[in-house]
């Protein structure tokens, strides 16, 4: 009898093989697993969560399980229904679709380097097969259902590669074509915005992207298409213009609206006050924007009448509401110019009025330079004196030898040139001038003192009375020949000498301390040798010494 049941074993045993699908009956439910006979000499346990419908895990049921092993660590055969179903619907699967055919799945989870998809066996859809452009977030992916097109099956691995960009690509080619055929030229169609450069924006128009240049955004000034537009916005776009041979499309934003500039310039007449706001500052002027669309330039000579304005930004900032009168307009270029000093009255329209010529005026010194010094007559009106025009008796070389800024001066108009705006002042023109009266004061053979203010090669100049100078020529010094005017006079020191020249032409007074003490015979002597000395000679011309030493 042990013999018969032994064979009558081995006989069943040959039929079952692992890892082949059995049938089986569930013998009993427990709480965390159930028990499956399938005819072999044992029982098999099978994971409850194994059975993602309940209903099927009931006692008396018969199902297909998966025969992986004949005995297991517990000496029971180990059995799989999870499995049994993934084997079966791989070979459906397999016999149902082939590379290339369209499948729908669920995305359960990401991975590295894409997603996996429940096609009723696990199959891989990488990075690049997602979407037209790499998504970059794969988490909003997980749980969605989607078709997908297969790429690869590998039957010796099991595995399945998916593609789901593939058929979003071969769909907007259709609706692209699609959209080809009918568009035409004025047609309002939705878009969204794909993609932003430098020069424009890309709009997807459900299928055909068309460009939105950034000069058909809006009618008036735009830096950069992100201050207007941003990825992913929706809006309504005007065909422009198609080329169906190239697959382009040109689109226009502003063109939806009118164009401001068509009655510019009833709205805005030459002459008018308007106001707006400054939306640019550059260094040659100020943009400022009327209305949506409409931008006028105040160039930064028309900021002030009197002040010397380098740049917009030290007069206007950004955003601040501006008042300014309309000075031109040009529709076709789409110029308007704007001038804010004309809100007031020019000062130099009546300056000639108020400075006429010979009038003495008092200011303050405002600046110096190397050839004058400016003086503020009132707010904004500025004079200059020359640097000729400060001193009847003194060559001054810099304003600063006189004045110093701050100094509240008293001077003469000379001449007012209004259309260029300037007025000429003279600081010496209020005195006298001595030299009218120069032979009153000095007389050939007077005796003088001073002091010496300058040493020269030639000679020593000596201030006297009225600031007045004189010079004393090298010859003139002592008797006898002198090599070097340093060696025997000094800046400062007092002398006492005798007039032997006066040029009242030119301006020149000759001196002589060595005829001090001569009598009037040798001085004459000395002037007219003084007349006889030419330019090149060793002694060198009084004339030429004068103007040596005062440049």
């Amino acid at each position: 009898m042990q013999s018969v049941m032994k064979e009558w074993l081995e006989k069943r045993s040959k039929s079952f093989a692992e890892q082949s699908l059995v049938k089986g009956t569930i013998l009993e439910v427990r709480p965390k697993d159930v028990l499956v006979d399938i005819g072999y000499k044992s029982e098999g346990l099978i994971p409850l969560d194994e059975f993602p419908d309940p209903s099927v895990a009931a006692v008396g049921h018969e199902i297909e399980v998966l025969l992986e092993r004949f005995e297991g660590q517990d000496g029971m055969v180990q059995l799989s229904f999870a499995k049994a179903e993934i084997k079966k619907n791989w070979e459906k699967i397999v016999t149902a679709c082939n590379e290339g055919v369209t499948i729908t799945g669920k995305v359960t989870k990401k991975v590295k380097g894409g997603l996996m998809v429940d096609i009723g066996v696990e199959a891989f859809l990488p990075g690049s097969q997602i979407d037209v452009s790499p998504p970059r977030d794969l988490d909003v992916y997980v749980g969605n259902t989607y078709e997908f097109k297969v790429l690869k099956i590998n039957q010796d691995r099991k595995n399945i590669v998916l593609s789901r960009r593939e058929l979003i690509e071969q769909e907007r080619d259709a609706k692209k074509q699609k959209l080809l055929s009918e568009i035409k030229a004025g047609d309002i169609r939705p878009g969204t915005v794909k993609n932003i450069t430098d020069f424009g924006a890309f709009i997807d128009l459900d299928g055909l992207d068309g460009l939105l240049h950034i000069t058909d955004m809006t009618w008036g000034r735009l830096g950069h298409p992100s201050e207007m537009l941003k990825v992913g916005q929706v809006l309504e776009v005007q065909v422009l213009e198609i080329d169906r041979e190239k697959e382009r499309v040109s689109l226009g934003l502003k063109q939806r609206t009118s164009n401001p500039w068509e009655k510019i310039e009833e709205k805005f007449p030459v002459g008018a006050r308007v106001k707006g706001k400054v939306v640019n500052l550059l260094p040659y002027g100020a943009f400022v924007e009327l209305e949506p669309g409409i931008e006028g330039l105040v160039h930064v000579s028309e900021l002030s009448w009197t002040k010397k304005v380098a740049r917009p930004s030290d007069m206007l900032t950004q955003g601040q509401e501006v008042e300014a009168v309309i000075l031109s307009v040009q529709k076709a270029e789409q110029k308007i110019s704007l001038g804010i000093r004309q809100l007031e009255m020019n000062p130099w329209d009546t300056a000639a009025e108020r400075y006429q010529t010979g009038n003495r005026v008092k200011g303050k010194v405002r600046n110096l330079t190397t050839y004058g010094a400016f003086v503020e007559l009132e707010d904004g009106i500025d004079g200059m004196i020359h640097v000729n025009d400060m001193s009847w008796t003194r060559k001054i070389n810099h304003p600063s030898e006189l004045l110093k800024k701050g100094d509240e001066v008293e001077c003469m108009i000379l001449e007012v040139d209004v259309a260029q705006q300037r007025i000429s002042l003279g600081l010496k023109q209020t005195g006298e001038d001595p030299w009218t009266k120069i032979g009153e004061m000095f007389k050939i053979g007077d005796v003088v003192s001073g002091k010496i203010t300058k040493i020269a090669s030639f000679g020593a100049f000596v201030q006297l009375n009225n600031d007045i100078d004189g010079l004393v020529h090298i010859s003139q010094i002592q008797e006898g020949h002198v090599d070097k005017v340093k060696g025997v006079l000094k800046v400062g020191q007092d002398v006492t000498a005798r007039v032997i020249k006066v040029d009242t032409e030119n301006r020149r007074i000759g001196l002589s301390i060595k005829a001090a003490n001569y009598t009037m015979e040798q001085i004459e002597r000395e002037s007219a040798a003084m007349d006889t000395l030419k330019p090149g000679e060793d002694l060198g011309a009084m004339e030429h010494a004068f103007e040596q030493a005062r440049r």
